[in-house]
């Protein structure tokens, strides 16, 4: 099987606007994902895909491979949709336009799970080492049967450990405030049980990425903000591996100094 990563890159964040030609030691941010994409063993290209004529010309500057796709697309997913349409690979890699510390170990990682015939696509988790995560709707959890196939991804903590986490009189779910001890008084333990964040990196089959553009948007996506259920809700299968690996986002300019860190550290 061939494959590609497209990676979706808009001018027009709202908290960041032009976050994808934002200076990132010495080079454009879009630059660090598509170097990095490029050191993948099993993508075949690399192309970023965008609607911002700025974006295309960095991209075509720093000799990368781009393609300019319509304003209107409500997320990345719809915009790698429209790309590979006119591209005859049979995976396509979403990598976001915002990560560049992404490793090409990643890439490989969900390029392989489309081995499994059952797989109508693949994504990452990594086992959660700091217990405030759990609780913090900005980190998606997942969870998965012994298969290895995702059930069910949300911003809520599951799975719920209810002989621990009372909930008393709590109409609302918000983080527990920080300090020791058990339930929502306080931040519970890991001990020796697991829980996984999704890492949001995604392999489609070509077929299913179309068609999931398609569709409108799953009553479950519309409720957590978040595009993956709307493959689980269609009955589209998606794979799960953990990774060892993390990733540093940058939805804003404190993020970016963030990165800096994290490039200086692995540099």
């Amino acid at each position: 099987m061939t494959a590609i990563v497209i990676i979706p890159a808009r001018y027009d964040s709202t908290r960041f606007p032009g976050k994808p030609l934002a200076s990132l030691n010495g080079k454009p941010l879009i630059q660090h994902v598509y170097e990095n994409s490029k050191k993948s063993k099993l993508a075949k290209e690399v192309m970023v895909a965008t609607d911002s004529k700025a974006i295309f010309e960095a991209v075509l500057g720093f000799g990368g491979k781009a393609a300019m796709t319509s304003s209107s697309h409500a997320s990345g997913t719809d915009r790698i949709a429209e790309a590979a349409a006119s591209l005859d690979y049979d995976i396509i890699v979403n990598v976001q336009g915002d990560e560049p510390l992404i490793r090409p170990e990643m890439i490989d990682d969900v390029i392989g799970l489309l081995n499994d015939k059952k797989a109508a696509m693949g994504t990452l988790i990594k086992k959660i080492e700091n217990p405030e995560d759990i609780f913090d709707p900005n980190v998606v959890k997942a969870v998965f049967d012994k298969d290895g196939f995702a059930m069910y991804f949300s911003r809520a903590p599951i799975p719920y450990q209810r002989d621990e986490w009372s909930i008393q009189n709590t109409p609302t779910l918000t983080l527990p405030p920080r300090g020791g001890g058990q339930g929502w008084g306080g931040i519970p333990e890991l001990g020796t049980r697991n829980w996984y964040k999704h890492i949001g990196i995604y392999s489609y089959r070509r077929d299913v990425l179309l068609s999931l553009a398609k569709m409108e948007p799953a009553p479950l996506e519309q409720i957590e903000k978040l595009e993956q259920l709307r493959a689980l809700t269609n009955g589209f299968r998606i794979k799960v591996k953990e990774t060892l690996f993390e990733t540093v986002g940058v939805d804003t300019p404190q993020d970016l100094e963030r990165a800096k860190k994290w490039l200086n550290l692995s540099s």
